[in-house]
């Protein structure tokens, strides 16, 4: 997909230079292509787990759990995370900081090279919050509804299908869905897209976090208090994302970010909770990896009465 997006970006750039509208209209175009192609390979590898292909079962099912697989970013975006802790050193000398700053650069898209070591550790905590979303409970959310839909009728668009299509967009966004220079106007849809696709598996996020985190009677006001903080972001899915895993897991995010040169206040979360540090990186983690066995769960019994239904 990345490599799809840079060879398009690249076209698109060289025939519309820094016109607006060609910008749209190629970053539109770039959308499409990578939408189209990713699901049109999704949905490919879906027919060769059906009892009409000529290929193995068996074999087109691995395939497709391994496509399902590698829509999940769990265990990479874990391994980033303590990654970056571990290069943590122990004093915040600039020089020490050089090689902590270089890995978190890999998972943030703010400007990282002035970031001082409890600024470092805020954006360790946000971004194992919002991509907790993007990378593991978006792609579950929209698996379970491929499987709904596949369930209904094997010719529908399923689980592979969906999460490729989901992931299309994510990746989009990360890459060129930016405000600044061109991007401003190319990343536009892939951006527009990704919102849509993020919003309601975002607000399931909400709802659930509590329940694997906090008492039953704490759940209402948890909720209420992370909604009225995140809902004060300019994006309509990352403050939200953020806000549950803050007061969820104690931690204090939000406050002056720089991105190219332009710097963005974000509202504070959980206002009254302790700044970042390792620890409480580390029980988002736990918390994100609770709530990933959750769903899995919650899904499995789903698929599974289902599949009992189907067979009566």
């Amino acid at each position: 997909m990345g490599k799809i997006i840079s060879i398009l970006k690249k076209r698109v750039e060289v025939l519309t230079g820094d016109n607006k509208f060609g910008l749209r209209l190629g970053g539109l175009f770039i959308t499409f292509t990578l939408v189209l192609i990713s699901g049109f390979c999704g949905w490919l590898i879906e027919r060769l787990a059906l009892s009409i292909s000529p290929f193995p079962q068996a074999l087109g099912s691995i395939f497709i759990v391994i496509g399902l697989a590698s829509t999940i970013a769990a265990r990479s975006l874990r391994d980033s995370i303590l990654e970056v802790l571990r290069s943590l050193p122990k004093n915040d000398s600039n020089d020490s900081l050089q090689l902590v700053r270089k890995k978190l650069s890999y998972i943030v898209g703010r400007d990282v090279h002035l970031l001082n070591k409890p600024e470092i550790l805020r954006a360790t905590a946000e971004t194992a919050s919002e991509n907790s979303v993007d990378g593991i409970f978006a792609p579950l959310f929209w698996m379970f509804v491929g499987a709904v839909l596949w369930n209904l009728s094997p010719d529908l668009p399923g689980p592979l299908t969906l999460s490729l299509i989901f992931k299309a967009s994510s990746t989009l966004d990360s890459m060129i869905g930016y405000q600044h220079g061109r991007l401003k106007w190319l990343g536009t849809a892939g951006a527009k897209l990704d919102d849509v696709l993020t919003w309601l598996p975002c607000r399931m996020v909400l709802l659930t976090l509590p329940l694997v985190s906090q008492p039953i009677p704490k759940i209402p006001v948890l909720i209420r208090l992370a909604w009225n903080d995140g809902s004060k972001d300019s994006s309509p899915n990352a403050g939200i994302s953020e806000a549950i895993f803050a007061h969820c897991a104690k931690v204090k995010m939000g406050g002056s970010n720089k991105y190219n040169q332009t710097i963005v206040i974000k509202p504070i979360l959980a206002r009254d909770a302790s700044e970042a540090n390792a620890d409480s990186i580390k029980r988002i983690l736990r918390l994100s990896l609770r709530l990933e066995v959750a769903w899995l769960a919650t899904i499995g019994i789903i698929a599974l009465t289902l599949a009992v239904k189907g067979y009566q």
